[in-house]
């Protein structure tokens, strides 16, 4: 039986949770936090006003990004086995890939960020889901033994 634990995975996971965090900073920070993390100004207003939009979505951001990592440290072996295991981990891998290369085609409907934080922005969702991808590929044919096992 397959024991190590995936080191891609587990920094992927690490990735993911940092980012659930900053999200999550969003929330308790305010309106500057949204800002210069790349919301809009829309979004950073709505917060300032206590309006409940941007909590919401970003509570939302945050629970979807705990999950993927939660997905990567079961893929890693941290913990117990989430259901679809194979399936979660290369739609996160693909999401995550698929984010950093379309930026050019999200940019319109986020006139006010800057290209700079396109080029930040998508550098890191493309390292994450490179991170998630090769972690995936790696375990990918332990995966397999073990279903033939059960």
């Amino acid at each position: 039986m397959y024991t190590d634990k995936n080191k891609f995975l587990i920094i992927g996971s690490i990735c993911s949770a940092l980012a659930a965090l900053v999200h999550l900073g969003c929330i308790i920070f305010g309106g500057n936090w949204y800002r210069f993390f790349g919301a809009g100004e829309q979004m950073a207003k709505m917060a300032e006003n206590g309006h409940w939009y941007p909590t919401v979505v970003t509570l939302v951001i945050v629970l979807i990004l705990s999950v993927w990592s939660l997905y990567a440290l079961s893929g890693a072996r941290v913990i117990f086995k989430m259901p679809f295991l194979r399936l979660g981990l290369v739609l996160i891998s693909a999401i995550y890939l698929i984010r950093s290369l379309a930026f050019v085609s999200i940019m319109p409907m986020f006139p006010e960020n800057s290209l700079t934080f396109w080029l930040v922005s998508s550098g890191i969702t493309f390292t994450i889901g490179l991170l998630y991808a090769i972690g995936t590929f790696q375990v990918w044919s332990h995966f397999s033994s073990e279903s033939a096992q059960l």
